[in-house]
């Protein structure tokens, strides 16, 4: 007999389990090297105190209604269950706090395309830093944690969440196209993102900066062909560059056109790269309003890492050097 599971799950049996193990291990290790106190919330939020943050495309799968008939819904990540969880049990603790997390969290996708609706992820949260000391922390934190599991092909993508808006400001892109204009761009659909621009009244040279510049990608050189509306977004980013070890820099890849769809952030955004997958590893940015949602106003970074991607990738990086997994 064949007993089905939800789509977009799956089982995970003995051998992939002690893999996992050993893959979590390594990371619970690398955060706490860096001063990083594991917290676990509950898998349950009430779904008004998750509406509090924009995650339109990171909706919960599942929703349940409680004996009282509030609304629940299991949490589609950690960054708000902690945002909630600073604002109710460290209401006037000093910051900055410095969190991490081994979770599963629940996401509304088409199964059909092969995609998790349940994910293990890991990942820190630097509440009461700002930029650019709190993301180059996360980004080293990153970058060391991963050393630790192993990985050693892996880029980091570095963008800014707020550059294409205010390019689009900067062209005058009418307000009604700006919508359908990020949502091409965070799907990378360069043609149909050209084929919007065009249609919106814009002049040719409006049309093709706004195709051009989130395009450019790749080293420090990227940064010197920015300018105008775009200035502010990536001076902050070579405020992050500067603040680099070297170590940290040599993976960083320039990215003006990198998006999330997370709505929540605010500044630096960044995704983690392996050449053998198809989907970032993970992946993270500032977000410096969604704690004042939460009635306490602090800036804060954090990200997380796909626990099975990234065991997948470990997997593909030791088929092709002949190492085992130990």
């Amino acid at each position: 007999m064949i007993h089905p599971i939800p789509s977009g799950t799956r089982d995970a049996l003995p051998d992939e389990m002690r893999e996992l193990r050993l893959v979590t291990n390594a990371l619970r290790e690398g955060f706490e090297a860096h001063g990083y106190g594991e917290v676990y919330t509950p898998a349950l939020e009430y779904e008004e105190v998750l509406a509090r943050a924009d995650m339109a495309d990171a909706a919960p799968a599942y929703r349940v209604l409680d004996e009282t008939g509030a609304s629940l819904a299991l949490r589609s990540d950690m960054t708000v269950p902690i945002a909630r969880l600073v604002s109710t049990r460290y209401p006037d603790a000093p910051g900055p706090l410095r969190f991490c997390y081994l979770a599963h969290c629940y996401r509304r996708v088409r199964p059909q395309r092969g995609q998790s609706r349940e994910l293990l992820q890991a990942g820190i949260e630097l509440i009461g830093a700002p930029a650019p000391d709190g993301t180059v922390e996360a980004l080293t934190v990153l970058c060391h944690t991963l050393d630790r599991a192993g990985l050693k092909d892996y880029r980091v993508g570095l963008g800014d969440a707020s550059l294409f808006a205010a390019l689009m400001a900067g062209l005058q892109v009418p307000e009604s196209s700006r919508p359908r204009l990020l949502e091409a761009l965070q799907r990378r659909d360069f043609v149909t993102l050209e084929r919007i621009a065009s249609e919106t009244g814009l002049d040719a040279d409006a049309v093709r900066r706004l195709v051009e510049v989130p395009q450019l990608r790749g080293g420090e050189e990227v940064l010197d062909h920015a300018r105008g509306a775009v200035a502010d977004a990536v001076a902050g980013m070579k405020e992050v560059r500067d603040g680099l070890p070297v170590d940290v820099a040599d993976r960083v890849i320039f990215d003006l056109g990198l998006v999330r769809g997370i709505g929540y952030y605010t500044g630096a955004v960044f995704e983690v790269y392996e050449p053998a997958q198809g989907a970032p590893l993970g992946g993270g940015g500032r977000y410096d309003e969604l704690l004042g949602r939460f009635g306490r106003p602090l800036p804060a970074v954090g990200f997380a890492i796909g626990v099975e991607r990234l065991h997948i990738a470990l997997a593909g990086e030791e088929r092709g050097t002949g190492a085992m997994l130990a």
